[in-house]
């Protein structure tokens, strides 16, 4: 093709006639193996340029009449009254690349919002580092990133995601939200993005909901639609998780979004539901209500959707919740969802908007993909990326606790909240974890892998899978009286003084036995040291 100048590029609102040019422009770009097969069937681009919810430009080169590129805004990705909008679908054909024509499409979709959007975000791929660059350029911030979510020709890649803000989004933002200590840094990054000073309240000592009830389970069907209904507008006040679906829009849209509700009961009376919807393709699962008519069944329902999924080989379950909401935070994060993402006013709550914290599980290994993304996106993907890399030890951590004496008398849930007081390490062989003389500052579990334990005159032993390094010393607030060295790759837990100190203020349920069981072991290896025990 003669190369054109960009004064030969009109920029306009797609047609009907547009819809053909726009699916094979996917097709010459991202072949057969694009994220959103729908974009590859000229109903549903038809649909997306007719309806009101969605904006579909072109760039056309006005003497050929040739359609360059394509990008499009859907609106209505929050709730109804939410104002957030997705900036996506921008391909530009190839041979039209390096012209600016991807930025005009960014600008063009800007200039016409009218008012429609307080929030507009991008998810761009971290592998094709121009959308994000596109996105800074006009004032996008990013705040995050979702590990593994897209999937392109059958690979994974990483999804960065990208915040600007409108009108009088931060205005109306409702200040002073509270967060859990793992939420902080990206809070803090977030915010100052966009402008605002960290004003966040960090809290560390509110519990996780309460666990353990029973409940009967089943889909919601028409007939339990209207009592879960009278739940979620009776029960509903300070509302701890958003998405773009509500019980109350009805079970037409409910059913046209393919979203779904597993629903709670007791003798057959409606206790709580779960909202959520499944992506087919990318195998994910976005979570967007859930109903209750008392806590204790919040547990119980996010524990009967992390089975299904297992069930269904999903990739990772999404979580928006409110930055308010600290003990769904703590539930979450005990149940291994992680912080992925911190966005300031991202939903709209009686008469404000409030921050929203993106929590993420992931069910499948961290994969080692590439991260191509330009500063700042770069840096906050990796810090999250770093914090997944650490989750991957905590299913193996839990089993070997079951079978620990420092859980002897712990609860399930009791168990799973001194799990995720460890940090995740993966140690080389020859790694000294530490010396004789050491502070004992932290105590060691292994997971996988060998150490060897030894004084200046000799090897006392070594440790395995299943036992505990530097407790003694932990456990009495001494010098460590020996070394350890890895003679093995190792995989360990580690749990901190202050780790542990602080759980102790949070749950002294949990401190008492902890304690009591350290000090168990440790009189029996005294014992053991003196000859007084076999």
């Amino acid at each position: 093709m003669v190369q054109a100048p960009l004064d030969d590029i009109v920029f306009r609102e797609a047609t009907e006639d547009d819809a053909e040019v726009i699916t094979n422009l996917f097709r010459v770009v991202y072949g057969e193996g694009y994220v959103h097969p729908r974009l590859y069937e000229n109903r549903e681009v038809k649909r997306m340029i007719f309806q009101e919810s969605s904006m579909v430009l072109v760039a056309e080169h006005e003497p050929t009449s040739v359609v360059v590129g394509a990008a499009g805004v859907l609106f209505e990705m929050g709730a109804y009254t939410d104002l957030v909008g997705e900036f996506g679908r921008l391909v530009v054909d190839p041979e039209w690349r390096g012209r600016g024509i991807g930025s005009r499409l960014m600008e063009e979709r800007l200039r016409r919002l009218g008012g429609r959007l307080h929030v507009g975000f991008a998810e761009v791929r971290v592998d094709a580092p121009a959308s994000a660059r596109i996105s800074q350029r006009h004032g996008f911030v990013p705040v995050g990133v979702l590990p593994q979510k897209l999937i392109f020709d059958g690979k994974r890649e990483h999804a960065a995601l990208l915040v600007r803000h409108f009108g009088e989004a931060l205005a109306l933002r409702r200040n002073h939200p509270r967060v859990i200590p793992e939420a902080y840094p990206l809070a803090d990054i977030a915010l100052g993005g966009v402008g605002l000073e960290t004003d966040v309240v960090l809290d560390g000592d509110t519990p996780a909901h309460p666990g353990g009830g029973e409940y009967e389970l089943r889909e919601l069907s028409a007939s339990g639609y209207a009592a879960l209904l009278r739940i979620e507008r009776g029960r509903i006040r300070e509302r701890e998780v958003f998405g773009p679906q509500r019980l109350q829009y009805g079970m037409a849209r409910l059913a046209a979004s393919d979203s779904t509700y597993l629903v709670a009961q007791v003798e057959g009376r409606v206790v709580g539901a779960i909202g959520f919807m499944r992506d087919d393709v990318e195998r994910h699962v976005r979570v967007f209500e859930v109903i209750h008519t008392s806590p204790d069944v919040i547990c119980f329902l996010f524990h009967a959707l992390t089975r299904r999924c297992e069930q269904d080989d999903t990739m990772g379950v999404e979580v928006d919740v409110g930055a308010h909401a600290t003990r769904m935070q703590r539930t979450l994060l005990e149940m291994d969802y992680l912080p992925c993402a911190y966005v300031p006013a991202m939903a709209f709550h009686d008469v404000e908007r409030v921050d929203v914290i993106k929590m993420y599980r992931l069910f499948q290994p961290l994969l080692d993909l590439p991260f191509e993304a330009p500063e700042p996106t770069r840096s906050i993907g990796l810090r999250v990326l770093r914090d997944f890399a650490t989750i991957d030890v905590r299913p193996h951590l839990r089993h070997l606790m079951r079978q620990l004496d420092i859980c002897r008398g712990l609860t399930a849930e009791q168990s799973s909240r001194l799990v995720v007081s460890f940090e995740h390490r993966a140690l080389p062989e020859g790694t000294r974890l530490f010396a004789p003389g050491d502070p004992a500052e932290e105590m060691v579990l292994v997971v996988e892998g060998e150490a060897r334990v030894e004084v200046d005159d000799g090897i006392l032993g070594s440790v395995g899978p299943g036992e505990c390094l530097g407790e003694v010393a932990f456990l009495s607030e001494t010098p460590h009286a020996a070394g350890a060295v890895a003679t093995r790759a190792m995989e360990v837990g580690v749990l901190r003084r202050e780790a542990l100190e602080a759980l102790v203020r949070r749950r002294p349920d949990i401190g008492t036995v902890v304690y009591r069981n350290l000090a168990r072991g440790l009189g029996s290896k005294l014992r053991r040291a003196d000859g007084l025990e076999a």
